[in-house]
């Protein structure tokens, strides 16, 4: 027994200077500094996570290195605006919006669509701890964020006579919570099969001389890559190859902050499939050129998505002949995608999604290995984006929509983009559907709140056949 003990540690401390050495070769040694002050089960840890990114440290730098340089390279090509499908108040054709409602319809009825939700934020920033799909934001009855779009997607359901299947990408620091959640919730009333929780991965983060940040004495920071690393969670999860047999091919994607999102929108997913797209893009109409959202616009003749930090002065306040933008397409991080292009743009994944670099507030350690308070970044994460998926596309599709029926995100804890700004809007919209079947409230309510799983339009409303809206019961 003790000639195995001796062999297994003495396996160990190999391990643990072999791993040394390959974060010394790479510049890295430093990770190390506070080994020695570890106790066995801080050594176990710190070894545990520098033995998974030791490989990747080569490719890791370079990555570093490729976000840097763009930062400052001058962004290539000619931006001109990106064509789109004006809603018929802005001059679209109504008729074509009936006929893509029916063809999206169809598709789904036909059970070739699921709905993916990017869900690895935590509630941090709105002073609320768990995943930020938990946070509670029903204007009554306080149904987290995850509930009420769970109630959206029984309705689809519903209507469409087949399930939808809810795709539910977390991220390291949300998934156990989020898994045990949807458990305790019985999975908001979906079947399990028809639900998919899957995690994307992390990457580390740099200071700006290039070392890697420490945030414990047993721990290298980490975050998560950011929504371009959709395709890959989606491949390396066995999740897309599920789908397929599912005789999915078309998926659905949004993030979770957005409590106005219209599930697989059948017009939108008509109009995607019409226009033959292998990505689409749902897009709001800006009317302030300093608005803090990213448009869609083409560069060099390729879709792109231009942040709002990147969009030069002379296009950010161009006006046609009307006074209107020329580059009014907000995007809003609602796409479609064709199973096919999300597998293929996975495979290529390191040409086709590069990472950015952020700076940003990050935890560290002083010297001594005790945390510090950081008021400045000192640091850049490293992101991908899911829109630098644009000019692989052989097709793409742009659609406008309303944002005062689809878009009211939260960012912020108050303020602009807020929950009490998601509330407002979604007690708007309850307003307008309760109008719109017949059934109208006294002034003095402030609040409303409507079960989307018994009543997902004011047509479905009108279907009831309340004369009052008291006899709605928990439905309103």
């Amino acid at each position: 027994m003790g000639e195995h003990r001796d062999s297994v540690k003495t396996g160990k401390q190999l391990d643990a200077k072999s791993i040394q050495r390959a974060f010394r070769d790479c510049g890295q040694g430093h990770v190390f500094d506070h080994w020695e002050s570890l106790d066995p089960a801080g050594q176990e840890r710190m070894l545990g996570q520098a033995s998974r990114i030791a490989s990747a440290l080569p490719g890791l730098l370079t990555d570093r290195t490729t976000a840097l340089n763009s930062l400052q390279a001058a962004p290539p090509g000619a931006l001109t605006p990106a064509p789109a499908i004006a809603l018929p108040e802005h001059g679209g054709d109504a008729t074509a919006f009936r006929e893509a409602h029916e063809h999206g319809v169809r598709l789904l009825s036909e059970g070739r669509v699921a709905c993916l939700v990017v869900a690895g934020g935590q509630g941090s920033r709105l002073g609320f701890e768990g995943p930020k799909g938990a946070y509670p934001v029903g204007p009554v009855s306080e149904r987290s964020l995850f509930a009420i779009q769970a109630q959206k997607i029984r309705a689809l359901a519903r209507r469409v006579g087949r399930p939808v299947p809810w795709l539910i990408m977390t991220s390291p620091a949300t998934h156990t919570a989020t898994t045990n959640l949807f458990e305790q919730e019985s999975h908001f009333g979906l079947d399990e099969d028809d639900v998919v929780i899957f995690s994307q991965g992390t990457v580390p983060a740099w200071t700006f001389d290039g070392k890697l940040i420490l945030d414990g004495p047993d721990s290298i920071f980490e975050s998560p890559g950011g929504h371009g690393d959709t395709f890959t969670a989606l491949s390396e999860s066995g999740t897309l190859d599920a789908m397929a047999s599912r005789g999915i091919d078309r998926i659905f994607y949004y993030q979770v902050d957005n409590p106005l999102v219209q599930m697989a929108d059948p017009t939108f997913l008509g109009f995607h499939e019409l226009a033959g797209a292998e990505m689409s893009c749902k897009v709001i109409r800006k009317t302030d050129p300093m608005e803090k959202v990213g448009v869609m616009a083409q560069r060099d003749h390729c879709p792109s998505v231009i942040e709002y930090t990147e969009l030069p002065d002379e296009q950010r306040h161009a006006r046609d002949d009307g006074g209107h933008l020329l580059y009014w397409a907000g995007n809003i991080a609602i796409h479609m995608f064709n199973l096919a292009f999300l597998r293929r743009v996975a495979d290529d994944n390191k040409r086709l999604l590069p990472y950015h670099a952020s700076p940003k507030k990050i935890p560290t350690l002083d010297a001594q290995g005790r945390s510090v308070s950081v008021q400045e970044p000192n640091g850049h994460k490293l992101e991908r984006f899911v829109f630098d998926a644009l000019p692989a596309a052989k097709s793409v599709c742009v659609l406008e929509v309303r944002p005062e029926k689809e878009f009211s995100p939260i960012k912020n804890a108050s303020g602009p983009d807020s929950p009490e700004t998601a509330r407002a809007a979604l007690t708007a919209l309850y307003h307008e559907w309760l109008q719109q079947s017949g059934l109208s409230l006294p002034q003095t309510i402030e609040s409303i709140e409507i079960d989307h799983s018994i009543a997902d339009s004011p047509a479905e409303l009108a279907n009831l056949g309340l004369d009052r809206w008291q006899q709605a019961g928990e439905a309103i």
